[in-house]
């Protein structure tokens, strides 16, 4: 089983978060979120810029090799999507994929591309006024202005939309968690290995997975350029991007 996090991500330009560059990062709860309409004009509008960035981006190597191991089950931390670009396969998308939005009110999923068109409708000309500000690693960037942008309802019934991730303060839905659990029993029973790459592990979403392993006996590698929350749960510790290590181990297992 492999678990990966934000680090995978940053050779594909999207910025991590705690690693040594890493900027600030103060990114909205759910609570904030869910306060009243002045918290959605400013998510919105800052994920408006950042999605355009965003969008980008393709899978990186790490990406690829993640997708060619042929791991029981891959558990991404991320909501970049870049794991579904590469085509992995029995995947579960943690905290969401920020390519969705969902409705608040009537519970309704729609593409985010679809409510990206409706936001550059309903506000020419942002994303050029705003082309100097810095990106950060949930998707959208580092702009403090926010008055005057317009966020449209729900086409369907009017009420507000979200992007369909776990904030901060909101919990993982409980069947993705059963479901890497269940994974975790299997690597127990079958004698498997659980791989982290690129997290630091520092949420307890990823790290619960690690301490259940440990708590079987299965062994845990973990590959990230600097320290982690687990390591000292780990059994092998590979200070090396994932962009480098991540290939040789896929030639090995596919040679």
């Amino acid at each position: 089983m492999v678990l990966t996090g934000a680090g995978l991500s940053t050779d594909s330009g999207i910025p991590d978060y705690r690693g040594p560059d890493a900027p600030a990062r103060t990114p909205m709860t759910f609570q904030e979120f869910v306060a009243g309409p002045e918290a959605h004009q400013r998510y919105w509008a800052r994920s408006h810029l950042g999605w355009a960035r965003m969008g980008h981006a393709v899978p990186n190597a790490g990406h690829r090799a993640v997708a060619a191991l042929g791991a029981d089950l891959v558990i991404t931390q991320n909501v970049d999507g870049l794991h579904e670009a590469a085509g992995t396969p029995r995947l579960v998308a943690l905290h969401g994929r920020v390519a969705d939005v969902v409705c608040l009110s009537c519970g309704s999923t729609t593409a985010r591309t679809a409510l990206q068109d409706r936001l550059e409708q309903a506000n020419p000309g942002w994303a050029a006024r705003h082309a100097d500000v810095a990106n950060r690693p949930d998707g959208d960037v580092a702009l403090e202005d926010t008055a005057g942008f317009v966020v449209p309802p729900c086409e369907g019934c009017g009420g507000p939309l979200k992007p369909d991730v776990v904030f901060f303060g909101e919990n993982v839905p409980k069947a993705r968690v059963e479901r890497c659990y269940a994974a975790v029993e299997s690597l127990a029973a079958t004698g498997g290995t659980l791989l982290v790459a690129g997290s630091s592990l520092t949420v307890m979403s990823g790290l619960r997975f690690v301490r259940r392993a440990t708590q079987r006996d299965v062994p845990v590698v973990i590959v990230n350029r600097g320290p982690t929350r687990g390591d000292a749960l780990a059994t092998h510790l590979v200070s090396e991007g994932t962009s480098d290590w991540l290939p040789a181990l896929a030639a090995v297992r596919t040679a």
